[in-house]
């Protein structure tokens, strides 16, 4: 008896004991995800696996500072956003509040804000936190961010504006509670608005009601270049280049995860270069490159525009002759065309190339021949792991039941009917009632056939939106810091500068003389003209074609920028605004000696203001290293003609092999003397 009364009491504490470990671990679960995510992390094996075979280049060599070296005539170029002579502070009473509903993808909100920051300085407004409609209001995200929060962080955004512009997190409760009964006045903002339309028309309504609504819609809500009698307008551009590149910071979740993957692509010790692809749906309908593909994508690109016709968005024609389009440079480059562009070049096989980008419309398949090419291409997915991702979204209500099921057969409904209707003398059979529509954003896209307008959105594509947001804010970081950056196209589906333009004006602004390029679409597509009949076998006279359009297209890249991307998007080009000057001991010396070089691009730009003397105290002088660079520039021997080789094959497609030192010599020479030009 005693020793059944013990086994009992043990039975009893061992599943007291079991319980209070299970609610232990749902407690470790549910609050301690971040120490979760680090652990997995730690121990997850990623699918990427670096292949190298070729050493890579001596930082000092020729072939590596022509591949990843610095510009050189953008050396003097640095960042220098703060205000210059007068400039007021914020003023303690202000005209009232300025509350704004922003719409669109990661570019478009990411301008937007910045305009409104410049409005609410002009006007002398509060700003309320703007709210992002793709992440306000959706079934299926998060509660845990509130809009703004959702991608950015809110005090940093306060707290770098401090000095510029009144910012508060919500209205007042009474202007709350007349905006929840649309109250207040509303003004939908067209793109790039005048600065005397706020001043003359919204103004006045804001002074009169305290409070105004804007919605914007456009991507941009205010002039890329600001009139030049407007008071202080290179200081309101100058706040524009602090807002974007200071005071947006994205949330700390999406910053660490984005620094995770920056460390995972620079652990083999190896620069990178990242390349967008640019190639969206929207874009590829409204520029008319349907025909770049030969499949159902051709149909569904050919259903988009003919939507944006019916919307105004597009203007001419539906059908519209992609060859010519691609021509006249109006069409992205494809994948291939990259890749071929890049080995041409001089990257070797083993390159690691960072794609960017929520979609690449035409799936993975468009990317096969720069996989084929280069056999380190990774994106964000092949660099984190599944939790990694989950964990930046947040706390998400499951969808599980709202995803579309299959229809059922249609015998299986005519069965139905039949059994329905079955009675004491027979009777017709009545229709098969319509087959229920099934949309996925990644199947098969039946209701082209089936209607003149677009599907409406499911929750779960509401919720991959709000996803694409987070997924394009690693990918600007990444893009940011890379040592190369290369854009497939620089326009998006309404003609106004993408994701790619902000990219590199962010990285004109932090870091001029890395490696941007940014090649002529027109004069690539007539360079493969000349080869399209033995692509992968180009001679040595295209390659050095090829090679030399690369390296002009470094400056006059940037300067062609000034005149076509500025205009509709500031961001894309904040120079010389938000830039200064300032030449080390050697630099000044070449600078005196041959005004031709630094000194046109200086003019070109239009930079004269001096970097402060603080800025100065920081430089680092390189002037024994630029001099070995001068005597390795002569010495260059390494020839970059080598197109597709891999492993120790020591061959030449189409050019043969070059033995030749001296001609190699003649040829790099060159190259180099035509990128200074």
């Amino acid at each position: 008896m005693v020793l059944n009364s013990r086994m009992k009491w043990v039975g009893l504490v061992g599943l007291v004991l079991s319980a209070f470990s299970l609610f232990i671990h749902f407690l470790l679960a549910r609050f301690s995800a971040e120490a979760i995510v680090d652990y997995q992390s730690s121990i997850t094996l990623f699918s990427w696996r670096p292949i190298f075979e070729s050493p890579l280049f001596p930082i000092t060599s020729p072939m590596y500072r022509r591949l990843w070296g610095p510009v050189r005539r953008l050396e003097f170029l640095h960042p220098d956003a703060n205000p210059r002579g007068h400039y007021a502070d914020v003023s303690s009473q202000t005209n009232g509040f300025i509350f704004v509903r922003i719409q669109g993808g990661f570019h478009e909100i990411r301008n937007s804000i910045c305009d409104v920051v410049v409005v609410s300085r002009l006007l002398n407004a509060t700003l309320v936190i703007p709210e992002i409609q793709s992440t306000t209001s959706k079934k299926g995200i998060s509660s845990e961010f509130k809009s703004f929060a959702y991608l950015y962080n809110e005090e940093q955004f306060m707290a770098a504006l401090a000095k510029d512009v009144k910012v508060v997190k919500t209205l007042p409760k009474n202007l709350k509670w007349a905006r929840r009964k649309k109250e207040i006045p509303s003004f939908k903002v067209r793109y790039s608005a005048s600065p005397y339309y706020y001043l003359n028309r919204v103004l006045v309504v804001l002074k009169r009601h305290s409070v105004v609504e804007l919605v914007v819609s456009e991507g941009g809500c205010l002039q890329a270049i600001l009139p030049p009698q407007l008071q202080h307008n290179e200081e309101l551009q100058r706040l524009r280049c602090r807002v974007a590149f200071h005071a947006l910071r994205f949330r700390q979740e999406v910053k660490e995860l984005a620094t995770k993957i920056l460390l995972r692509l620079r652990a083999p010790g190896r620069p990178f270069i990242a390349y967008d692809p640019g190639m969206t749906r929207d874009a590829l309908a409204y520029h008319g490159c349907a025909e770049l593909f030969q499949d159902v994508h051709t149909e569904l690109i050919q259903h988009k525009r003919s939507w944006m016709m019916k919307r105004g968005i597009v203007k001419g024609k539906l059908p519209v002759n992609s060859a010519k389009q691609r021509l006249n440079g109006s069409c992205p480059l494809m994948p291939e065309e990259v890749g071929i562009l890049l080995r041409a070049y001089g990257y070797s096989w083993d390159t690691i190339i960072y794609v960017s980008g929520g979609e690449v419309f035409g799936g993975q398949r468009t990317l096969i021949p720069l996989h084929s090419m280069f056999e380190n291409v990774v994106d964000r997915t092949s660099l984190s792991t599944p939790w990694e991702l989950t964990w930046i979204y947040g706390r998400e209500a499951n969808l599980d039941s709202s995803y579309p099921s299959t229809p059922p057969s249609i015998e299986k409904e005519m069965k139905h009917e039949a059994w329905k209707t079955a009675g004491p003398r027979p009777r017709p059979l009545p229709p098969p009632p319509a087959r229920p529509k099934s949309y996925n954003i990644e199947g098969w896209w039946g209701w082209v056939a089936e209607s003149d307008n677009e599907p409406e959105s499911t929750v779960m594509e509401l919720r991959t939106n709000a996803h694409k947001l987070l997924w394009d804010a690693i990918d600007y970081v990444i893009c940011i810091e890379a040592n190369a950056f290369i854009p497939g196209f620089d326009r998006d589906g309404k003609g106004h500068p993408n994701f790619a333009s902000l990219v590199m004006g962010h990285r004109l602004y932090q870091s001029a003389a890395l490696k941007t390029y940014r090649p002529d679409r027109k004069e690539v597509a007539k360079l493969f003209e000349k080869i399209q009949d033995h692509l992968y076998h180009a001679n040595h006279t295209w390659l050095k074609s090829v090679r030399k359009h690369m390296r002009k297209r470094l400056i006059d890249g940037l300067i062609e920028a000034s005149t076509k991307s500025k205009p509709m998007s500031f961001l894309s080009h904040p120079v010389p605004e938000c830039s200064c000057l300032m030449y080390d001991s050697t630099e000044t010396e070449v600078h005196a000696s041959s005004p031709s070089t630094q000194s046109q691009v200086q003019a070109t730009l239009g930079v004269v203001h001096q970097c402060p003397a603080w800025m100065k105290s920081d430089l680092i002088l390189r002037s024994k290293d630029k001099d070995n660079e001068e005597d390795l520039d002569e010495d260059d021997s390494t020839s970059s003609g080598l197109f597709f080789r891999q492993g120790g094959e020591n061959h030449e497609s189409g050019g043969g092999e070059s033995n030749n030192k001296e001609e190699a010599q003649m040829d790099d020479q060159e190259e180099l003397e035509g990128g200074e030009r």
